[in-house]
């Protein structure tokens, strides 16, 4: 049994119809270099099946501890059943991106069922030019985006010919599931410890109240944060650096802000990294700071468009791994975040570049100068019994019109494999992350490198954005206007 930590807990927590999650991932393959010309949902069972040993959080299911004593663990499946997870459908002709794209959008909005692990996988047929797409959907309180890719790392191969995998070393069958009155004696036992780890993060936490989203708005919190700092350093030596100023920049209110419906919207498409990288090396930034100036850019047009463009800057927030080498393989998540302005109030393509690089590398330093365990650290303080009220209560209070929101849009760039990879021998020609909004945050813009390609998906509440496509169009028209302000 594995335990989820609070961190992990809160992300099931929210759960509630609207807000889901879990993160998701689209990928295009092309069968004609597979066995038999063909990507299937057997195909794919037979690809997990013998992988499953290096898949644990395929094998997990919940258990809830009674009363919400404790927060829920994770134990293996004694009935697991791999055919409920990997489905298979077809699209109508003519199969075209804008089919797939609402297909996937009604996927991603069904919340997964908890009586089983949390994960679904689906094949879909009838795609165009004879392509074949995966949609997969995993929880995030049992992965975030480095143990995704992870994940990914697992059942793609390097060649159509697949590899020599690792063999299982434990073939016991699984134990039989926890009953109530187990899992109710691990809650009990586990009070004492939730207060010791809550007591034993109090000094890290109190000292860094300025860098914790939301919280370093409350009155007296960056003064407290200032005054433990000053006590801890009492009878230390001095050093250099120490907690920076918190970002003075506020986040406009915008249609992202609001609560979300049960209903999504996607859409998604292909950049070129080479032109990225032509870029970055000509002004002396980084991928980084252009895929964001390629944001703020869209974001720019596609509100000035709506006559909703604010005059601040919008506050993207931008998840970092804190993952270390030792805690490869434990999933979970090991996350942290940075709120960076992004210069949607900055319109020269070039001046635009320069303040989202400066913008970058101010966050990167703040968030250097935080510990590492911030985020878990702050929600050891919520009790487990009222954490799931606590989390909902915190995304909906940051919808009210009186209340400053934290961020406007979620902004995510993971790097992939730079070489051509394969499932089941198929080639892989996209992969696109679809990742989750929440309320307060209903658009999520992320990217995933590939060989010389940035592959983007945009995910939004179908209330907030009725339409993505523009906003995947206004990307295209970004890269090519700051191609041009370059000269390239």
């Amino acid at each position: 049994m594995r335990q989820l930590t609070s961190l992990d807990a809160q992300v099931l927590a929210i759960e509630n119809g609207r807000n889901l999650g879990h993160v998701s991932g689209l990928s295009i393959y092309d069968p004609s270099t597979a066995p038999g010309g063909v990507l299937t949902a057997d195909t794919m069972c037979a690809v997990l099946s013998e992988r499953l040993h290096l898949l644990p959080p395929f094998r997990w299911r919940l258990a809830e501890v009674p009363l919400g004593l404790d927060h829920p663990y994770w134990v293996e499946d004694p009935d697991f059943d791999i055919e409920y997870h990997v489905r298979e459908l077809a699209l109508p002709r003519p199969g075209d991106d804008r089919q797939l794209a609402e297909q996937v959008a009604r996927l991603h909005a069904r919340a997964l069922d908890r009586a089983h692990p949390l994960w679904e996988l689906y094949v879909i047929q009838g795609l165009r030019k004879g392509r074949v797409a995966v949609f997969t959907k995993i929880h995030h309180a049992a992965i975030d985006g480095m143990s995704g890719a992870e994940i990914l790392g697992v059942l793609l191969d390097p060649s159509p010919e697949g590899r020599v995998l690792p063999p299982a070393h434990d073939t016991r069958p699984p134990d039989s599931a926890p009953g109530q009155l187990e899992m109710l004696q691990r809650g009990l036992l586990g009070l004492p410890r939730a207060q010791l780890r809550a007591l034993s993060a109090l000094p890290r936490t109190m000292a860094h109240l300025d860098a914790i989203p939301g919280v370093q708005d409350i009155p007296g919190a960056p003064a407290l944060a200032r005054v433990t700092r000053r006590i801890r350093r009492i009878g230390r030596p001095a050093r250099d650096g120490g907690m920076l100023e918190a970002p003075r920049s506020k986040a406009p209110r915008t249609v992202f802000n609001g609560p979300v419906t049960s209903h999504r919207r996607v859409a998604f498409g292909t950049l070129s990294l080479t032109t990225v990288k032509d870029i970055k090396n000509a002004t002396g930034t980084t991928v980084n700071d252009v895929v964001v100036t390629i944001c703020a850019a869209a974001l720019r047009s596609w509100l000035e468009e709506r006559r909703e463009l604010p005059d601040a800057p919008l506050v993207a927030m931008i998840p970092v791994s804190v993952r270390t080498a030792e805690e490869r393989g434990t999933f979970g998540n090991r996350v942290s975040t940075m709120a960076v302005a992004i210069p949607t109030d900055v319109e020269p393509p070039l001046e635009r570049l320069q303040a989202a690089h400066e913008a970058l590398r101010s966050a990167k330093e703040r968030h250097r100068a935080v510990p590492a365990s911030l985020l878990q650290d702050a929600t050891l303080f919520i009790p487990a019994a009222i954490h799931a009220r606590a989390s909902r209560v915190t995304l909906r209070l940051s919808t009210r019109n009186a209340v400053t929101p934290i961020f406007n849009v979620v902004i995510s760039n993971v790097p992939g494999s730079p070489t051509p990879l394969y499932c089941a021998g198929a080639r892989l020609l996209a992969n696109y992350p679809v990742s989750a909004v929440t309320d307060g945050m209903g658009l999520n813009i992320t990217v995933l490198s590939y060989e010389d390609r940035l592959d983007f998906a945009i995910v939004a509440d179908r209330e907030q954005v009725p339409d993505a496509w523009p906003l995947m169009d206004a990307l295209e028209g970004a890269l090519d206007q700051l191609k041009a302000a370059c000269g390239s």
